[in-house]
């Protein structure tokens, strides 16, 4: 049997000096592709650097611990990204044990789930297998390469654009295109997987994307673009479905024995366990939990390493549902409330967070991580109007709407535009924390070197955070292996 040439592109554990060397697979042959089993391996092969950056977990944490709600407790580094104290030249010794909760792994595990999601899109056309899920399989490659490539560009600015899969070395090194164009391609992709055949609604098998997952994702990716006619029609088209809902309770989208119900709303999600590939674990639930696993409410062990900041705390009306989802004591083993002065070993002001719950978790049963949200498609869609329009009435009502599910009053009429529109990602604050959402939010609005004065303690009184933070430097490995990527102008 042939082998097809496969570099491993931009792999971290390559330096320059390796790469005169011939990389082979055993798995990417001329063989494969052929049948649909091999089409439905290799397009979950192209889900699996998702839960990489889930299990760490980096999706989340990268943008968490650097933005103004959660933080972390300082073991193993993991105070870096907190305090912007992160080496542009870390390599994957530097990083030392916190590397799955580093920029560097959104890196690697990108363009490894790119790299694999070209190998379908180029081979599975040929394979011999029902036409309709053929085309549904490219589909989802299509969305899945999307994703890697605006989860990138958002995190790094301008990235290599990777289209095509590397049958040879050369076709592994790529330069840098400019994030406008990245964002061309981001909108292509988004296209051809609407047009894919994808199944409609929540009933779609768990963790894959369905056709209003499409356009979702197209929707937040036009608002990072600033493209507000797009992602106002994107947003809209997923409202307007019908397919999808707010569920009444805001409590219910988090409880890990709800999960399925909670698909009306969480629209995609990282499935931890019993999706259609195998069931994969992640940090959060122990990362959240008090120390010590003193209480079993949280999960069976958890460590005491995320916390959310007292101010943000603060920030929430009393009324508002959502707060219930942090909290300032909790319940110990011996059924006693504890007040939140008594968390170790972090700080008087740690407040819990709940979203993660799961007091009968083990490794590989814990709750979801949510990707995309219908909520989020009414704060897009109340953005965009405003961005376009001003403070309409269609925009309050897109406001409006998720404001009344979390309990609060109407927000306030007159405002200006700005006012609202710093109402909106107040709102986007409130409702999507700890869901790796807050940092880039800050980051494409310029917000983020005034937000995070605020967003301190006794641990971290300082966070000299600075304009070139608004991207992170490309790890070293990779601009080792890779002679035509250069450094962020910010980082050299």
């Amino acid at each position: 049997m042939k082998k097809i040439v496969l570099p491993i592109l931009l792999a971290l554990s390559l330096a320059s000096c390796q790469l005169d060397e011939t990389i082979y697979s055993s798995i990417y042959t001329e063989a494969f592709y052929k049948t649909a089993a091999d089409a439905e391996k290799g397009l979950i092969a192209v889900y699996d650097p998702l839960a990489d950056m889930c299990v760490g977990p980096a999706l989340t944490v990268v943008s968490d611990f650097s933005a103004d709600q959660s933080y972390p407790r300082a073991v193993v580094g993991r105070n870096t990204l907190t305090l912007f104290a992160y080496d542009p030249n870390y390599t994957t010794q530097k990083t030392a044990g916190r590397v799955s909760e580093s920029p560097q792994q959104i890196w690697s595990s990108c363009y490894d789930g790119i790299e694999k999601a070209n190998w379908i899109i180029e081979k599975v056309p040929a394979a011999s297998m029902d036409e309709t899920r053929k085309k549904q399989i490219i589909g989802e490659a299509y969305f899945m390469r999307a994703f890697y490539h605006w989860t990138l560009t958002k995190n790094f600015g301008d990235v290599p654009i990777k289209t095509k899969a590397s049958v040879t070395q050369a076709e592994a090194v790529v330069g840098k295109s400019a994030k406008a164009d990245v964002y061309k391609q981001i909108y292509a992709d988004l296209e051809l997987a609407g047009a894919a055949g994808l199944v409609s609604g929540p009933g779609i098998e768990k963790g894959r994307p369905s056709k209003e997952t499409v356009s979702a994702l197209y929707a937040k990716a036009a608002l990072y673009n600033e493209d507000w006619v797009k992602a106002s029609q994107k947003a809209q088209e997923v409202i307007n479905s019908g397919k999808y809902s707010l569920l009444p309770n805001v409590l219910d989208v988090y409880r890990y024995d709800n999960e399925d119900a909670a698909r009306v709303e969480n629209m995609w999600a990282f499935e931890s366990e019993g999706g259609f590939s195998p069931s994969r674990g992640h940090q959060l639930t122990s990362l959240c939990g008090p120390s010590g696993s003193a209480a079993p409410a949280y999960s069976k062990t958890s460590y005491g390493s995320m916390f959310a900041y007292q101010s943000f705390f603060d920030s929430f009306d009393p009324k508002d549902k959502r707060r219930q989802l942090l909290d300032t004591t909790y319940v110990d083993k011996s059924n006693k409330v504890v007040p939140q002065r008594s968390i170790t070993p972090i700080t008087t002001q740690g407040v819990l967070i709940k979203k993660y719950q799961d007091p009968a978790s083990t490794v590989g049963n814990t709750p979801n991580i949510p990707i995309l949200r219908v909520p989020d498609m009414y704060l897009i869609a109340a953005e965009a109007e405003a961005r376009q329009n001003g403070p309409t009435a269609t925009a309050y009502g897109f406001i409006n709407t998720v404001r009344k599910r979390a309990g609060l009053t109407d927000l306030a009429t007159g405002l200006s535009k700005d006012a609202f529109i710093d109402a909106i990602l107040q709102e986007r604050s409130w409702e999507f924390f700890a869901e790796g959402d807050r940092w880039y939010d800050l980051t494409r609005t310029g917000k983020f070197t005034t937000a995070l004065t605020k967003a301190v303690n006794s641990v971290y009184p300082n966070r000299p955070v600075l304009a070139k933070n608004k991207y992170f430097p490309i790890p070293l490995d990779e601009l080792n292996a890779n002679g035509k990527l250069d450094q962020n102008a910010d980082w050299k």
